[in-house]
């Protein structure tokens, strides 16, 4: 068996073994228990009592995290002409289309997140292999395919993210970073967990939220009690 290092000696009695914290004290106790030099990102995994290999049992949304991510997001906007300035003011780092379209069937992918407007996914459905696997296919479920790319592309900025549970039945993302005050933390996990719970399927019986965990990069999963959203 390893030793322990002096970090993780330092955090080891701060969580207590099989206890269910509150979001709240989550929140919090997540921070005491970073030890990374660098701004580690907060992270919450929530599985759920679905069948995702079922259509009907899907769960998948976007929300908009209300301090953000502190993360910066790249984000290129492949419109038309007209639209190019608008995306432009509206903070896109890399507005165009057709010479981006050449450069991602090139391999290029250094970006997160990729705006579009309908009228264009007919020139990238051909980039489906490259996108797919990464993540960065545009779609209308998730707002990046829309007329107003302008203001897709403020969301993005601002912290809107898309999500979709995993085959395992669990919903993971990055909510924030350890720098962030607890109750910055706080709020942006009670906004995702509360649009899950508004996003359970119909066909979903049983218990839908059947355990929370917050965690930071590296650190050890915090179990939070699911009843503790709703009293906050």
């Amino acid at each position: 068996m390893s030793k322990l290092t002096k970090n993780q000696k330092s955090v080891a009695g701060k969580i207590e073994a099989g206890k269910a914290y509150s979001l709240k004290e989550a929140a919090a106790l997540v921070k005491e228990i970073t030890t990374t030099k660098f701004d580690a990102s907060v992270d919450i995994d929530v599985r759920l009592g679905v069948d995702p290999r079922k259509a009907n049992q899907m769960v998948r949304g976007v929300v908009s995290l209300p301090n953000g991510t502190g993360k910066t997001v790249r984000v290129l906007c492949l419109c038309t002409p007209d639209a190019e300035a608008a995306a432009k003011e509206a903070g896109a780092d890399y507005v165009g289309l057709d010479e981006y379209i050449e450069k991602i069937k090139g391999g290029w992918t250094d970006i997160d997140v990729i705006i579009t407007m309908p009228a264009i996914m007919g020139k990238i459905g051909a980039l489906g292999r490259v996108l797919g696997p990464r993540g960065l296919m545009p779609n209308p479920k998730s707002g990046t395919v829309t007329m107003d790319v302008a203001k897709a592309v403020r969301e993005v900025k601002q912290g809107k993210i898309d999500f979709k549970v995993d085959k395992t039945g669990i919903v993971h993302t990055s909510i924030g970073k350890v720098s962030f005050t607890p109750d910055q933390i706080l709020g942006n996990a009670k906004e995702f967990v509360n649009t899950i719970i508004k996003l359970k399927p119909s066909a979903a019986k049983g218990t839908y939220i059947k355990s929370i965990y917050l965690s930071s990069t590296m650190s050890k999963g915090i179990k939070v009690d699911p009843k503790s959203v709703d009293e906050i």
